[in-house]
């Protein structure tokens, strides 16, 4: 997950790409703490054992977009989309495809142990290299323990020590701890790793992790921490109320709700929010300024009236469209994008654009978004699909009779009016039938400027195609990382390096709304040695929630909503403002309603039709989408059978067996 750049910038080791091998054939371990440029790069060969954090659809790490409502594909085995068989019920505990990642995140956690064991060996490390090696150290392997927790529950904590490789089977035989016990580790690790972390990294070094990174990580696993799935309630108790440790009956998953947890998740979201850096804030969500292009925001929006001042209290003065696309087409430049909490360079995130592009422009077609995530998508004043206002009605007959273009985006005519006036993410994440594919990058004749279709006959379209699976089955496509110049067919086609938002600032705001908004009484938390009051303020959860809907283009909170209302308001906003960032999948388990959500039938447009019946609502013709299960031990992974049954103390998940 750590980029490849962090192997460039060890110029002085060259020669140890190949560094694991070489420590272990040549070197040997002793070697390693002998001089401090070896141990360095014996802490980034832990770090480069994290897979890519944009990898979440082929080949993925975790079970990503493809195991929740947001996609579906009808490619599985061939390009090993693990998320389906995840909710194919195809995962089991003997094989875990690309799941199996418990051994390798233990390897990370061994070599992070054996570094801070054996750190004070080489006799030429400075003391700011000793720290700078710690901070780093001690990330990596609260990081690697995050993964476990979010994947695959409650860990077994080893805490520094060693596990040795002559040892008897009883030593290795360790419990897991509770969930509990896993959050304060972590977050304790990550708060001592912040110690000695940068506050910010060159654009060259853009991927290592800074202060801000173990700060965002500690916020993300707070509010996890507080959601229902985790704190007691009818979700913890419907999933895990009987999951009890088999050594001493310890609860995995604590059944007693504690309100506090909130205000420590809004506390951890605050700290990032007033981070600064010369004497500005550190920061902020990525803007475009308006300019001629940009177009007016609607009329006759009566809910908000901070809509029409300018950003950040309002959301005028920006381009939404640009403000929200550009951070992941590859035209901000992305080391330098201020929203990027923690992010990295991802190869797998422009590789798997190609799935998304149209078949006969050298694409697969098959990358599909859910008709759920479409109707999310709102009115471009904010209304909602099934409330549109008179000035912006939803209709689903017609299309559009004239070409609109605005910010670089052209909305063809002759498109459903479905898809007319919807907000500019919608235009930045959607591809539709008759959507518009510059693909300017490419030089040769027809595979630029193409305007793309999928109906039955279309050439895209299911009954055009050269292979069966080469169409999209929804109707629609993930375009939200594409530029408009990338192109996979034709002479000089390219693509733009893109950018994987591990932490967003967008995500801390919304976090930091959405734990306020579950307090009903007021709590004093310590941050930084001072201490800080946090209760259920609609001016602070208006100030957070509007920003990121401002940024949109649309109308926020009034002020007067329930808390109720809040809630559902902010599920809605994450579902669409975090579509194929690896949120949803997790969202919807803390929240407990995972088997609300994943029960609803996939649906999408009629592909089976020409395009006079085209846009119709209707399930996939596809045995897989009946094939989808929806069960509680879907809410983590199986431990690896291997482990379980190597390791008598070691419980496997809820569900899953033995």
């Amino acid at each position: 997950m750590l980029i490849s750049l962090l192997w460039l910038l060890l110029s002085s080791c060259q020669d140890f790409l190949s560094v694991d091998n070489y420590f272990s054939d040549e070197l040997k371990l002793d070697s390693v703490f002998a001089e401090t440029r070896y141990v360095k790069a014996y802490m980034w060969g832990a770090a480069s054992m994290f897979p890519d954090e944009g990898q979440i659809l082929q080949n993925n790490y975790t079970p990503g977009p493809l195991a929740t409502d947001e996609a579906f594909t009808g490619f599985l085995t061939v390009y090993a989309y693990n998320g389906m068989r995840f909710v194919l019920g195809e995962i089991t505990a003997a094989n875990l495809y690309s799941f199996n990642t418990w051994g390798n995140l233990y390897k990370i956690i061994r070599k992070c142990n054996t570094i801070l064991a054996r750190i004070d060996e080489a006799k030429d490390m400075t003391t700011k290299e000793r720290f700078e090696i710690i901070g780093y150290t001690r990330f990596l392997r609260a990081y690697a323990y995050y993964n476990i927790l979010v994947d695959f529950g409650s860990p077994i904590l080893l805490g520094d020590k060693i596990m040795e490789s002559n040892a008897s089977l009883a030593d290795y035989d360790c419990i897991r701890s509770t969930y509990d016990e896993a959050v304060e580790y972590i977050c304790s690790e990550l708060e001592g790793a912040a110690e000695n972390l940068p506050s910010s990294v060159s654009l060259m070094e853009f991927g290592l992790p800074t202060k801000g990174a173990a700060y965002g990580l500690i916020a993300r696993i707070r509010l996890i921490h507080a959601s229902p799935l985790y704190n007691g309630g009818d979700a913890a108790r419907a999933y895990f109320g009987n999951w009890k440790r088999s050594t001493d009956g310890a609860q995995y998953v604590s059944q007693n709700y504690d309100e506090k947890r909130w205000a420590l998740a809004a506390a951890a979201a605050k700290r990032v929010m007033d981070m600064q850096a010369s004497g500005s804030v550190m920061y902020k969500l990525h803007t475009v300024d308006a300019d001629s292009d940009t177009p007016a925001l609607p009329g006759d929006v009566t809910s908000d009236p901070d809509y029409y001042k300018e950003w950040p209290t309002g959301a005028a003065g920006i381009d939404p469209y640009r403000s929200y696309s550009e951070m992941f087409t590859g035209e901000s430049v992305i080391p330098s994008n201020p929203e990027y909490v923690w992010g990295r360079k991802s190869a797998a995130v422009t590789t798997n654009t190609q799935m998304s592009f149209p078949q006969k422009l050298d694409g697969f077609n098959g990358m599909c978004v859910t008709q759920k995530v479409v109707d999310a998508y709102s009115m471009i004043d904010g209304s909602s699909i099934n409330n549109s206002s008179e000035a912006y009605p939803y209709t689903e007959t017609g299309f559009t009779n004239d070409v609109k273009t605005f910010s670089g985006y052209r909305l063809n005519a002759g498109v459903s009016n479905m898809y007319a006036n919807r907000e500019m993410r919608f235009y930045a994440s959607i591809g539709f039938s008759e959507c518009y594919w510059p693909m300017s990058s490419s030089t040769s004749s027809g595979y630029y400027n193409q305007t793309i279709a999928y109906y039955f006959d279309s050439p895209n379209g299911k009954g055009s195609v050269s292979s069966p699976n080469d169409y999209p089955i929804t109707g629609y496509v993930i375009k939200k990382y594409i530029h408009p110049s990338d192109a996979w067919g034709g002479t000089n086609a390219r693509r733009m390096d893109k950018g994987f938002p591990i932490i967003r600032y967008a995500e801390i705001l919304l976090s930091y709304a959405e734990a306020l908004n579950n307090l009903t009484t007021t709590h004093t938390i310590e941050i930084d040695g001072q201490q800080q009051v946090f209760e259920r303020d609609m001016n602070e959860i208006k100030k957070a929630f509007n920003q990121v809907r401002h940024r949109a283009g649309l109308p926020g909170l009034s002020g007067n909503e329930d808390a109720k209302t809040v809630q559902s308001l902010i599920e809605k906003e994450r579902m669409v403002e975090f579509l194929f960032e690896n949120r949803r999948y997790y969202d919807v388990r803390r929240w407990g309603i995972y088997e609300k959500e994943e029960s609803e039938s996939i649906k999408g447009m009629n592909v089976e039709g020409t395009k006079d019946v085209f846009y119709t609502r209707v399930a996939p013709n596809t045995s897989r989408i009946g094939a989808r299960i929806v069960n509680k031990r879907l809410a983590l992974l199986p431990i690896p059978l291997n482990e379980v049954r190597l390791l008598p103390s070691l419980d496997q998940n809820p569900g899953w067996g033995d």
